[in-house]
């Protein structure tokens, strides 16, 4: 036995009649299409549920699966303590799929659950479920969502499916999640463009069930967006990996000014050309290659620079950058005699991996300067482990040079995609580089500058300063 089905759901506490009290007729498409989703995820008589939610408990760089043998919880925080809902556990199942990403190193397990209380992205669906499905026939497994990237849901997902497999189960997959959260102006979150935009590709993406392009969603624009359910949307992709479904995709709404979408996926058999993450990894390694065979100069030396570090552990020695230089056969005038400071920047599948610079000139060089950053970007960044010699395949890698930096007196002189920024205070620094993703006004721009000065955002007294940038690709 594999995976039967999965259902694709919102879970706004306001759905229920116990807590909407009348106002949640005004998502009665959102409701009707809920009861159909579970009607058929009930027509497939899975012995086991498994729900990944946002509103689990959720880590940066581990997935945690809830332990023990039961779990309940209420809706007391939405003033309706009487609505209840109770879960017993597939304690098996989760042992196995625990046992298998131990064997895999993979980062998901059981430990670190403080409030075992079942959370609202369960117990919405599990509600809707329950009208359909005696609770008594069926198990849980409840799985929160991580803050590691797109793939590795996508991989926990394909992990899930062999541990199914593994137990003959009959299981139905639950991806529990609401989509933007900035649709309307009067909205409790507000209006953001990229709202909108986001459900709409979202829902011709989930009706299609072309899985491998939830992969292509660039992070920023989905935070932007404000959503919560990508993640367990990819999961439960990854979940049905190989697999052939036949898809419904029964509403979408956005009354509240928030997303709801659903849509349901019955296994129908298997399908190799379904391999959407092996698909995907194949596309973006093709873009890659052909990314590094136009790399500059520049780009080519912190490459080089990025790997020394990696494997050697120290910086690239000057006689490895002059031979590296007088190889490439091209006038490298501005790198071997100008001097500036410069910042290496790492990405890897679309996700800042490092990035470390230099304010002005510390080497005698603009070259020396790279290879320097590049030992510090890829290995003494604070905010990321070193880089792995396995991950240098995957790196996208930018460089940019920093021109002379001129006091302003206002941040009416500042341009976010122009200029980059430094604010100081006494002995204080903080630099933010220009035309970056995310950061689209000045404001921005210098309210992350002052953290990175270990400044209040609020501070008054500081310095400003500006400086352009040549960015190499």
């Amino acid at each position: 036995m594999s995976i039967s089905g999965a259902v694709m759901v919102p879970h706004p506490p306001i759905i229920l009649p116990e807590i909407g009290r009348g106002e949640e007729k005004k998502i009665q498409a959102t409701r009707d299409a809920y009861q159909k989703a579970m009607a058929f995820a009930a027509s497939l008589r899975p012995e086991t549920v498994i729900i990944a939610s946002p509103h689990s408990v959720m880590y940066s760089d581990y997935f945690h699966v809830s332990p023990g043998v039961d779990a309940k919880g209420d809706f007391r925080r939405f003033r309706a303590r009487n609505v209840r809902i109770e879960a017993r556990y597939d304690y098996e199942l989760v042992h196995t799929l625990c046992g298998i990403c131990d064997r895999d190193d993979f980062p998901c397990g059981t430990m670190g659950e403080r409030d075992p209380e079942l959370d609202h992205g369960t117990m919405i669906p599990l509600y809707f479920l329950n009208q359909h499905l005696d609770p008594g026939s069926y198990q849980v497994v409840r799985i929160g969502l991580s803050g590691l990237p797109l793939t590795d849901h996508y991989r926990l997902g394909q992990k899930i499916s062999e541990a199914v497999e593994k137990l003959g189960r009959r299981v139905v997959f639950i991806a529990s999640g609401d989509l933007s959260h900035k649709l309307k102006k009067d909205g409790p979150y507000g209006l953001d463009e990229n709202g909108p935009v986001y459900d709409e590709k979202i829902m011709d993406v989930m009706g299609r069930a072309d899985f491998d392009e939830l992969l292509d969603f660039d992070e920023t624009f989905c935070e932007r967006a404000a959503e919560c359910g990508h993640r367990s949307f990819v999961m439960m992709a990854g979940a049905l990996d190989g697999m052939a479904v036949r898809t419904h995709r029964l509403s979408h709404e956005g009354t509240f000014g928030v997303g709801y979408g659903v849509c349901t996926y019955q296994v129908t058999g298997e399908d190799q050309m379904r391999r959407f993450l092996d698909l995907w990894k194949e596309k973006k390694e093709k873009e890659l290659m052909l990314r590094r065979s136009e790399e500059d100069i520049y780009v080519r030396l912190a490459r080089k620079g990025v790997e020394y570090a990696v494997k050697k552990h120290r910086t690239l020695p000057d006689a490895e950058v002059f031979e590296f230089l007088n190889a490439c056969g091209e006038p490298q005038e501005e790198l071997l005699h100008r001097q500036a400071g410069a910042f290496v920047s790492i990405h890897k599948d679309g996700r800042l991996r490092g990035c470390i610079g230099t304010i002005g000139p510390t080497c005698s060089c603009i070259a020396k300067e790279i290879a320097q950053n590049a030992l510090s970007a890829s290995t003494r960044d604070p905010r990321f482990p070193a880089i792995r010699p396995s991950e240098l395949d995957s790196l996208e890698i930018t460089v940019d040079v920093l021109g002379d930096t001129e006091k302003i007196s206002s941040p009416d002189q500042l341009d976010v995609r122009r200029y980059g920024v430094i604010v100081s205070k006494g002995r204080r620094r903080g630099l933010l580089l220009p035309n970056l993703d995310g950061v689209d006004t000045v404001e921005e721009q210098i309210s992350i500058a002052l953290q990175k000065a270990g400044l209040d955002t609020d501070e008054e007294d500081y310095q400003l300063e500006r400086f352009e940038v040549v960015r190499h690709y």
